[in-house]
């Protein structure tokens, strides 16, 4: 495919899903805490085999997969070039300070399985885009430098996608992996603390499926910023983004217009209405539960560098690309302590909405229930009394316009 990624309609889950009623609220809760539109649907980039998950498999059960997304090139190109858009391209669109700020500052990514290149992966990203050597540890769930889980072909992807995002946005950060021994959610739920353990005050995940309200306290410890990518199927929430005390990071377009950016929902991001408790400090009227997103960013034609699944550079998409991106954001600004989930979103000034935040980004996402057509629920840029002031569900309040509002 030339150009970005156009990911668009509703992935259908294979889980336990809840449709909403005319009232805007979920009628039904699901065993794996998600809901979702149309659920017939699959996606443009699937039914145009414009691109493909990484991580397949089940998403309830107690699993989770990986939402990374990979471009399929067209017939006769060579997938192994360098193209996309690159760390430059981001801090340009965002107006980030990445060349100053992020020193001592320790963001930690949980995902699942080794991926045994990912320090030299990570290097070579890095020396291609001169963003200097990296502080970059590896760990298993226990804490161990050492004892790495089995390699997995697609979550070695996402491993390498979240290092290289974290260092795109934020190139002096310290990045924390840790492996969780596989994707079930007691593994990865016990590496989630590890990170704590281990000092990290940014958790980033990018993967999601169903395991319903948190029971523990995985996501819940105090002055760390948790964040998690929304999904790629649409309406709908997935955990843990759906989650009270997680960062819900959507989805939107990045593409050159002029000497900037045009920046437009990406179709294929998840948020809406969850089937999860609404926490206190939202007070939208349309959704009775959680409602997502809180804050958005690029999904979509990202450069990356794998040589454990692939054979170099590649182009992917999804929300897995925005939620470590994201992550780099806030360690920018150095004000994880304050964040509880989306609470710093959702309760800044209208002058920090109009002056923080990008909010000039238009457009609906896919498999949006009747009832919510034309709403701040699904569509992005209205004015009215469809509208939340310049709140989405798509992009939540929107994508950074440098670092005043994380």
């Amino acid at each position: 495919m030339n150009g970005p990624l156009r990911l668009g309609a509703l992935l259908a889950f294979a889980v336990t899903v809840a449709a909403c009623s005319s009232t805007g609220t979920p009628s039904l809760p699901s065993a794996g805490g998600q809901t979702a539109g149309a659920m017939n649907q699959i996606p443009e980039w699937q039914a145009k085999n414009e691109a493909h998950r990484a991580c397949n498999g089940p998403r309830t059960g107690g699993l989770f997969q990986c939402d990374v997304l990979i471009e399929n090139k067209p017939a006769g190109a060579n997938p192994y070039v360098i193209g996309g858009l690159n760390p430059a391209d981001f801090q340009k669109a965002y107006d980030l300070p990445s060349s100053t700020k992020g020193k001592g500052q320790i963001v930690a990514i949980v995902d699942a399985f080794d991926n045994p290149n990912v320090a030299t992966d990570l290097a070579a990203y890095r020396t291609e885009y001169n963003l200097g050597t990296p502080n970059f540890t590896k760990y298993n769930q226990k804490g161990q430098k050492k004892n790495y889980p089995e390699g997995n072909s697609g979550w070695g992807t996402e491993i390498d996608l979240d290092v290289e995002m974290v260092s795109a946005s934020c190139p002096n950060c310290t990045i924390y992996l840790i492996e969780a021994t596989n994707n079930s959610t007691n593994n990865l739920f016990a590496a989630e603390k590890e990170a704590v353990k281990l000092g990290a005050t940014i958790v980033t995940n990018s993967w999601g499926g169903g395991a319903g309200e948190p029971s523990g306290s995985a996501f819940d410890a105090k002055g760390v910023a948790y964040l998690a990518s929304a999904g790629d199927g649409g309406y709908g929430m997935q955990d843990p983004a759906d989650y009270a005390t997680v960062v819900s990071v959507g989805g939107e377009n990045l593409d050159p217009e002029g000497n900037g950016f045009k920046q437009t929902v990406w179709e294929d991001s998840g948020g809406g209405c969850s089937v999860v408790t609404k926490p206190s400090w939202q007070a939208d009227p349309l959704c009775t539960f959680r409602t997502g997103n809180d804050v958005t960013a690029v999904s979509n034609n990202a450069s990356m560098y794998d040589t454990y699944d692939a054979n170099g550079w590649f182009t992917v998409g999804g929300t897995s690309v925005a939620s470590p991106l994201t992550a780099g954001v806030i360690a920018l600004a150095g004000n994880q302590a304050k964040i509880y989930g989306g609470k710093t979103f959702w309760e800044a000034s209208a002058k920090v909405h109009k002056k923080d935040f990008n909010t000039n980004i238009t457009g609906t996402v896919n498999g949006c229930p009747s009832n919510f057509i034309d709403t701040y629920i699904c569509t992005a840029g209205l004015t009215g009394s469809q509208a939340y002031g310049s709140y989405s569900g798509p992009t939540g309040w929107g994508s950074p316009k440098g670092v005043g509002a994380y």
